[in-house]
């Protein structure tokens, strides 16, 4: 019997979110680089686009906590 649909989501929702960690430092980064370089509203967007993603997180961490929490089976991995 393979994996429900339910528990790939358990499984699946953690490591969203902990994708999105992972790239916020580099988003931060580059935000303040084109600050730097004078690109303001760019730097400003790019700030708005990490507030939308904890924001996303949020809705994330709460879609899994309705279906019961993180999976035992979280530890797969992900490659760039």
């Amino acid at each position: 019997m393979g994996i429900s649909d339910v528990d790939k989501l358990r499984i699946l929702m953690p490591h969203w979110i902990e994708h999105n960690h992972s790239h916020e430092a580099e988003y931060h980064k580059w935000a303040a680089i084109a600050r730097e370089q004078g690109q303001v509203e760019v730097s400003e967007l790019i700030s708005k686009a990490i507030s939308s993603m904890k924001e996303a997180d949020k809705a994330i961490e709460q879609a899994l906590q309705k279906i019961g929490g993180p999976s035992g089976a979280n530890e797969q991995s992900h490659d760039h």
